[in-house]
């Protein structure tokens, strides 16, 4: 009997262990699939900067981030967000936290964190009681705690109106549910948002329609001029209208359409009892009203609002959750989620469900894209030193809609653009990035493009002056006639017809690295004249470092150099910063830029200089890189320092949580990448160079089906210099990690001490 008890005894404490496994391999996994949505905090950014390093800029147009509440799936077509900014104007938002009137939501194309201006985007405004359309008449006082943000809904309570609002959206299409908290009438207001008096709209009241368009007008080269296609619209109500017409500067009638005049927009109206829900549904497009019909029926068709907000849940959980973040660090999660978040917004989709698009620098022709996507909207300058690298590492396919968007735009429009936005040639800023961002792909296999054709394209920027009028149209590499002349860019040369003028030694610094991005696929494809020419270019570095100050400095067509020196002034040679910030800028040669600075003793104590002066400046991209440079010196605990603490001092949460403007998300990127312990410093080559983790574990998922956990193991809270790195159980010894190691999965263990490990 006594045998019997201590069996079942036993087998019971067997049973109680088993079942105690099973709850908490249960609640690990639970754990493991917890939402990642919540993290995403869409206002930071909208305000002006709260972050400590934003406390010493005196100007406070230099601390708007100039993001947007954006509810959307990753990179679509057309986000939607609040409005409390009327106009598309240049460098004006279209939501600012801290601004008090609600005007409604914004069908918007906004460039996320950039200083551009919106285009072909429309409004739509519920209001409720006398029909007002005056902007100022109707607009609604709003406060923060009558509204919800995520990436997939936002919802507003309008007391002024009595109305709730909410908004959901798909890739081309949103759906808009209000709700009448009064019995009451109620008005849509819907208005293209054009600038320049132009636009149309027009209402079709048996079908319960309204439809227009505001024609997009090309920004920096050619500013102003058509931009050859429109942003589109369809909106459609069930429920019969019980009135409906247009107006312009306030004043309405009862015509059904309305064109080309100031404040145009349409009306309709409505009786709604209290606790009775409208349903507005809105299909945009580039190439026309009807496709814009056709984008709406086929992504949302009639399903309710409930069923497209889960299905743009589902998608932005689906990407933000390939990077796994397990800490307790939960402001840093938040930091985390949101720079995703903000790096997943472009660059845009452009074509309809049917593939059709607009021509690129086209005269409202369209096109149509055999498979994939075609892509717009590339703040090139900014995005292919991390953001662009970012979506290769984690959407490889993505990665190579956008290469083929690129050579689509090269082919149609005779040269390969060097600034890609509002589908035309700009012009803006400087390099031919292009090139680099095609060659950074290229070398991390991402092929599925014909890459002769991106070569000649890329070919031709690099060896070629395009005629008069192409030139002032915006195509070709600035300056490369001098270039190519003397192996840099003399100050003799401004620079004209360019939006940004002189700028000459940031210039041939830039083109070196795009040369020598060119350089890598020449090598590949077996063109080795011209390899050997580009990679001879790659040094042109090097003509603009004077040696007897080691630093960068302009220089003239007889050799002679740019006199007085100011090595922390702004100088009209350099973009965005001074001679000391961008003489860091030669990622494809640190070998090279150390032996000219007098060897890697040398180059850290002019690091060292950089950072005690406080010139280094988060916020200008070429200096991105220089943080990680301590990697080639004796010391790379001092990158893990420097990462550190611009992790902590750059980036916060809320709306003041960035610094400066996130650039289409490139700002958002350095976070990222830094944060999981590594970074592109030269994004072509395909290497990451190291630095401590930020979370104790990150996972992350890639699309050949393979995960990669980075684990830091810290002495204490506040350990962040590394001692050693395992890879895979292996000790490893280097500061930098190759592409392919990275996406082949496995483990990587830092661990982490308080002290810096000094060699």
């Amino acid at each position: 009997m006594l045998l019997i008890d201590l069996k079942y005894k036993n087998a019971l404490k067997t049973l109680q262990c088993l079942l105690l496994l099973l709850i908490m391999h249960i609640n690990t996994v639970s754990a493991q699939q917890q939402q990642v949505i919540p993290y995403v905090q869409p206002f930071s950014g909208t305000s002006a900067s709260t972050t400590l390093a934003s406390q010493h800029v005196e100007d406070k147009t230099e601390r708007l981030a100039n993001t947007i509440p954006a509810v959307a799936p990753p990179f679509s077509m057309t986000q939607w967000t609040p409005q409390t900014q009327l106009t598309e104007k240049k460098c004006l938002a279209p939501y600012y936290y801290n601004n008090k009137k609600f005007y409604g939501f914004r069908a918007t194309h906004w460039i996320s964190g950039s200083c551009t201006q919106d285009y072909g985007s429309f409004t739509i405004m519920p209001v409720s009681g006398r029909l007002e359309t005056e902007a100022n008449r109707y607009a609604e006082d709003y406060v923060h705690e009558n509204e919800v943000s995520t990436p997939s809904y936002y919802k507003l309570k309008l007391p002024k109106h009595q109305l709730l609002t909410e908004i959901t959206a798909t890739l081309r299409s949103g759906v808009m549910r209000i709700t009448a908290l009064k019995s009451d009438s109620v008005y849509i207001l819907v208005s293209p948002n054009s600038d320049q008096n132009k636009g149309f709209i027009q209402i079709d009241a048996k079908k319960g329609e309204i439809s227009g368009y505001n024609p997009v007008h090309r920004i920096y080269q050619a500013w102003g001029e058509p931009a050859g296609f429109s942003g589109y619209f369809f909106i459609r109500i069930k429920k019969a209208f019980t009135t409906a017409g247009v107006y312009s500067e306030g004043h309405t009638s009862h015509q059904q359409s309305i064109s080309n005049k100031k404040d145009i927009g349409a009306y309709v109206g409505f009786k709604l009892q209290k606790g009775e829900q409208l349903l507005v549904y809105s299909g945009t497009s580039f190439t026309s009203i009807a496709a814009a019909k056709a984008n709406l029926e086929s992504e949302i068709k009639n399903n309710g609002f409930d069923a497209v907000l889960a299905q743009t849940n589902q998608s932005w959980e689906k990407a933000l959750s390939q990077v796994r973040i397990s800490d307790s660090n939960e402001k840093g999660k938040k930091i985390f989620y949101t720079a995703l978040y903000h790096a997943m917004q472009h660059p845009r989709l452009y074509n309809d469900v049917d593939g059709k698009y607009p021509q690129f620098a086209g005269k409202y022709q369209n096109k149509t894209i055999d498979k994939g996507s075609y892509y717009d909207d590339f703040s090139m300058w900014d995005i292919y030193r991390a953001q662009l690298p970012l979506i290769e590492l984690l959407q490889p396919n993505l990665a190579n809609s956008f290469v083929n968007s690129m050579v689509l735009k090269g082919q149609q429009g005779g040269w390969m653009p060097i600034f890609p936005c509002w589908n035309s040639y700009t012009a803006a800023m400087i390099g031919d990035h292009a090139t680099a961002f095609i060659a950074s792909a290229y070398n991390k296999g991402i092929r599925n493009y014909d890459i002769n054709e991106a070569y000649r394209l890329m070919r031709q920027n690099a060896f070629q002056m395009p005629d008069s009028a192409d030139y002032l149209n915006g195509k070709g590499r600035r300056g490369i006639n001098s270039y190519l002349k003397y192996g840099y860019i003399p100050l003799e040369d401004s620079i004209p017809n360019a939006f940004h003028k002189k700028e000459q030694v940031s210039r041939t610094l830039e083109y070196a690295y795009d040369d020598y991005a060119l350089a890598t696929i020449a090598k590949d494809l077996g063109k080795q004249s011209d390899y050997r020419e580009l990679a001879k270019r790659a040094l042109n570095y090097q003509h603009v470092f004077d040696p007897k100050v080691g630093m960068v400095r302009g220089r003239y067509a007889n050799g002679n150099w740019y006199q007085p020196f100011y090595p922390d002034h702004r100088e009209p040679y350099i973009t965005e910063g001074t001679p000391r910030q961008y003489t860091f800028y030669a990622p494809h040669d640190m070998p090279g830029l150390i032996k000219l600075m007098g060897g890697s003793k040398k180059l850290e104590n002019e690091l060292d200089s950089l950072f005690a002066k406080k010139e280094y400046w988060h916020g200008n991209e070429p200096g991105h890189q220089i943080p990680f440079l301590y990697n080639y010196t004796a010391s790379p605990w001092k990158t893990q320092l420097q990462v550190s603490r611009i992790l902590a001092e750059e980036y916060d949460e809320g709306a003041g949580g960035l610094s400066g403007n996130d650039d289409a998300g490139q700002m958002s990127a350095w976070y990222v990448f830094a944060a999981m312990g590594f970074y592109p410093v030269d994004p072509v080559s395909g290497t990451y160079q190291l630095t401590s983790p930020l979370f104790k574990n990150t996972t992350i998922s890639f699309k050949n089906g393979k995960k990669l956990s980075v684990t830091a193991i810290k002495k204490s809270k506040n350990s962040i210099y590394i001692a050693k790195i395992s890879l895979n159980g292996k000790v490893f010894n280097k500061n930098q990690l190759s592409h392919q190691t990275l996406i082949n999965g496995g483990k990587i263990i830092f661990y982490l001490e308080d002290h810096p490990i000094k060699k």
